[in-house]
Parts: C-alpha cells; sequence; structure tokens
C-alpha cells in the first residue's frame, strides 16, 4: 500500500514532493526478498489497472523507489503527506482492524487526514461489535481542516458528515483503548474510568479505526497511555487526530497540549494521549491526571 499511495502522490503532486512513512525497502532488498517482491509488484500492477486512472505497469525497482520515497523527515517547513501503509499489523493479521492513514502537514500542522479502515462495520461498534452481523463493512473517513469530517462507505457510495458522541455524563461514556496491552497501560486506564464512573467495559480495538469510530461517535473517550519510554510517531496518529477534531473533538496530550507534529517523525507527549468531545474533557483531564499521580506515587 505505501507503494501505491507514494506512486500515486507523486503523479498527482510532483512540486516539491515530500513523504514521511513507516516503511522501507531495505528488507526487500535482501537476498531471498525477490519472490514477496515479485509479488508486491504485481499487486501494485493490478491495482493501478482496476482503477484505470494511470496507464503505466511498474518495474520492481519503480515499486521499490516508490517505497523508499517515504524517507522524509518532515518538519516545521514546507509540506509533508504522512502515511501509515497499514496500522494495526496486529489486527490485521487477525483479521480484526487496521487503517491505511494518511495526513498532509503544512508548516507542521495537519490540513488534512483520511482513514481507510477496511474491516470497520458501517453500523456503530456499539451495535455491532467489531464484527457486522451482515458483513457490511469498509469505511473511509476524511477531513480537511475546517471543513467537518466525512464518512463514506468503501462500496463508493455518498459520503455522510459525522459528529462525535454528545454525552456528557461520563457514566454514559464507552471509551476505546489499544487491543494490545503492549501499547498502551489497560491498569491507568482503568483507574480513570473508575474515576469517571465509567460503566461500560472498554472497547478494544486496533489501529486508528478508533478515531474513525469515536469522530461518528461510537464510543466518547479514547485513551492511549504507553508505557515509559516509548515514543508515539507521527504517522501513527496524524490522520486520526484531524479526523476527530473536524468532528468536534479534542485531542490533547495528559497535560493538556495539543500534539505537535512539527518537530519530524516523532511525537514528544507528556505520558500519553487523550481524546473525547469537548464537554467530556476537562472531567476527563482531571482523571487522568489524579491517575497518574496515584500511580507514580504507589511506584
Amino acid at each position: 500500500s505505501q507503494a501505491l499511495v507514494s506512486f500515486v502522490l507523486q503523479q498527482e503532486f510532483p512540486d516539491n514532493f515530500s513523504l514521511v512513512a513507516e516503511e522501507d525497502s531495505k528488507d526487500l532488498r535482501k537476498g531471498g526478498g525477490q519472490e514477496i517482491v515479485e509479488r508486491i509488484t504485481k499487486l501494485v500492477n493490478d491495482s493501478l489497472t482496476i482503477d484505470g486512472s494511470y496507464n503505466v505497469t511498474l518495474s520492481t525497482e519503480d515499486v521499490l523507489k516508490a517505497i523508499d520515497n517515504g524517507r522524509s523527515e518532515g518538519g516545521s517547513q514546507g509540506r509533508h503527506w504522512v502515511l501509515d501503509p497499514i496500522d494495526g499489523t496486529k489486527g490485521f493479521l487477525r483479521g480484526d482492524q487496521y487503517a491505511i492513514a494518511l495526513a498532509l502537514l503544512d508548516g507542521g500542522k495537519v490540513v488534512l487526514g483520511v482513514l481507510a479502515c477496511p474491516n470497520l462495520p458501517l453500523t456503530s461498534l456499539s451495535d455491532a461489535g467489531q464484527h457486522s452481523p451482515n458483513n457490511k463493512v469498509g469505511c473511509l473517513f476524511f477531513a480537511v481542516v475546517g471543513g467537518g469530517t466525512y464518512m463514506q462507505p468503501l462500496d463508493g457510495s455518498s459520503a455522510v458528515k459525522v459528529q462525535v458522541s454528545a454525552v456528557e455524563n461520563p457514566e454514559e461514556a464507552s471509551f476505546f483503548e489499544s487491543y494490545e496491552a503492549a501499547h498502551s497501560m489497560h491498569d491507568l486506564s482503568s483507574l480513570i474510568a473508575q474515576k469517571l464512573g465509567v460503566k461500560a467495559p472498554p472497547v478494544r480495538i486496533d489501529s486508528q479505526a478508533k478515531y474513525g469510530a469515536l469522530s461518528r461517535g461510537d464510543g466518547a473517550i479514547y485513551l492511549r497511555l504507553p508505557h515509559k519510554g516509548y515514543r508515539e510517531k507521527i504517522w501513527d496518529h496524524a490522520a486520526g487526530c484531524i479526523v476527530v477534531s473536524e468532528a468536534g473533538g479534542v485531542v490533547t496530550d495528559a497535560a493538556g497540549q495539543p500534539l505537535d507534529f512539527s518537530k519530524g517523525k516523532y511525537l514528544d507527549l507528556d505520558t500519553g494521549i487523550i481524546v473525547t468531545n469537548q464537554k467530556l474533557m476537562p472531567l476527563l483531564f482531571n482523571a487522568v491526571r489524579k491517575s497518574i499521580q496515584e500511580k507514580a506515587s504507589s511506584l
């Protein structure tokens, strides 16, 4: 997917093209990688043929170069595309949630975000769970700064404008967190939920599909509180951040500061990321600070 997205973006926006992306071709270029490279090249060319917009056949070297176009460092100057070609790899392998996440930075600020969530049910997760009962899955979320957030089924039918949950009472709020315990401190999340009086158990799903689900009001809170020493990468949050904020939500770190995408590949954060609607944010922020202090004093 990185090869395809990189190729298409460069065709459409050739001037000063800059892409910050997760993958590179290093492992594919090693001995024994040839068969995989050929399979990837066939998939890329099949996809281009089906789409029909570009009358071109890429060689294996073209595909490897397209992948390696994602080596930009980003930063506060100029425009940079930011891509996570498969966000939520473990969810992808399990057949659960994953996302292809693309954002555009302009002067260090996210101005556009797109999240493709091929396994996300079209109806609310609170109704359907992670697997849709009628197999209607596949959503595309997109947002442009100042323009709101839209959700479109991947079958190409028309897009609808979405809004975050209007829940004001934390007891009625459900919250999302990472599926993998390695990605977020579930014990700290449960302490925060306890302080808020949240009754519903957490919905644990992989990837930025959580941002998409939250933008349409499936849940009201998303907590990502990684273990000490973990550094967040911009491609894991840039698209999701604007999708939620343009739907009326708020995304900050645990100190209440907006996420800063202008420093290169990494986000330097205080403790973690908290996401909710504007009404719940003051309560959530207090519960997060108190819980972090309690956990620190009990160590």
